[in-house]
């Protein structure tokens, strides 16, 4: 499977991430005429090669021929996005990272999403940089998206709403529960876009997964810093079937006014939605009653769904949540001979490169039921495959 890590040790923004992508392969003219069928006007796309310090990448460039900034509303956005000339994947992609950005500005401004007019990223350039970087991504036939943690500044930095702190609030607000450090460099290193697009598109943020290096692309930005190359690298390769790390979300919530059917309910929904992982803990609450603490472990942009689960089904008025990183093996699954006919069987991928078979329950149940033998004689006969 073809996957990229994206090297951000001068941070994110939108035509950074477009300018690597074209470093590292993504055809020009194909990302034009993607891009011109949306409905968009007064703009022109170039591309230029640039040196900083040295090391020569990619500059994506959006060319305004009108300065003035159209403040578009998310409505505005989804129609242009659905109107062009994209993919399915694509245009949910586009349409939920713009999502994310009006839940998080409506929360700084206090005004339901559908109310907030963008002014930087509702403007042209930066839904370019939006929609032809998830376009870029399916065209490079990217699988899977991995980034180091994000470098921030600080100072301050012009907006459309006067002076505001860097990182700017609808960035910071973007990176919760992402990993991020001190650049010690006082500017913008992740802009709104940036951190919408690392939100919405990485399945992981830390080290450089294992990978058979194929590509690598290099996108400029437009300033020059001192200690280190303003730009963005992305590395495409191979996923080595090895050890995976991954991002998961963690969901957790204490409750002592539940039914128990009501919980049992709970699990078979979240596993139905896609949970990863439910558990139910005994713990002793406030008043010294009884409760159960509910977890739920879930990829990162399932996290919505999942808590709109808990919240609905539950009698919980909050859920904790917190991003944390896994290793995992890798899994699938096979069918081999059995005394009973064919069984399917979980096929586990260990460091070393040899399979380990696992067996099923609900496989092992029917069989046990059907052949009217013990349920231990079917597990042992699967976990007997590991000796041959």
């Amino acid at each position: 499977m073809k996957i990229a890590y994206l090297d951000c040790f001068s941070g994110i923004s939108g035509d950074m991430f477009l300018g690597a992508l074209l470093d590292a392969g993504l055809c020009f003219d194909e990302l034009k005429q993607c891009l011109g069928s949306l409905a968009l006007e007064g703009y022109s796309l170039e591309m230029t090669r640039e040196s900083k310090n040295q090391i020569f990448g990619t500059r994506f460039l959006v060319r305004l021929n009108d300065k003035q900034h159209a403040h578009r509303t998310l409505s505005d956005i989804r129609v242009i996005i659905e109107h062009g000339d994209l993919s399915r994947a694509v245009k949910d992609k586009s349409i939920e990272i713009f999502e994310h950005l009006a839940r998080v500005e409506g929360y700084i401004h206090n005004r339901p999403i559908d109310d907030i007019h963008f002014h930087e990223v509702g403007a042209v350039d930066s839904i370019i940089d939006i929609v032809g970087t998830v376009y870029g991504i399916e065209c490079l036939q990217i699988k899977g998206l991995y980034s180091s943690p994000l470098p921030l500044g600080s100072g301050f930095v012009k907006s459309a709403h006067g002076i505001i702190p860097v990182p700017a609030p609808a960035t910071i607000g973007l990176l919760k529960g992402i990993p991020v450090v001190d650049s010690g460099v006082r500017h913008e290193m992740v802009t709104p876009t940036g951190a919408a697009l690392a939100k919405g598109l990485a399945v992981s943020f830390g080290a450089l997964p294992p990978m058979i290096v194929k590509q690598t692309g290099y996108g400029a930005g437009k300033r020059d810093l001192q200690d280190r190359p303003n730009m963005l690298r992305i590395i495409i390769g191979d996923q080595q079937l090895e050890q995976e790390t991954d991002t998961v979300v963690v969901l957790e919530t204490n409750i002592d006014d539940t039914s128990p059917e009501w919980l049992g309910y709970l699990m078979e929904i979240l596993f139905d939605a896609g949970a990863l992982d439910v558990v139910f803990c005994p713990v002793q609450m406030k008043k010294n009653r009884p409760g159960v603490q509910i977890q739920v472990m879930g990829r990162p942009d399932q996290q919505e769904a999942l808590m709109g689960i808990i919240f609905k089904e539950s009698t919980t008025s909050g859920i904790r949540f917190k991003y944390s990183q896994r290793k995992v093996l890798k899994t699938s699954e096979a069918e081999v001979d059995s005394p009973w006919g064919k069984i399917r069987v979980k096929k586990v991928i260990q460091k070393e490169g040899t399979p380990f078979f696992l067996p099923e329950y609900d496989v092992c149940r029917d069989i046990a039921l059907k052949n009217n033998r013990p349920i231990r004689e079917i597990f042992y006969w699967v976990m007997g495959l590991n000796s041959v």
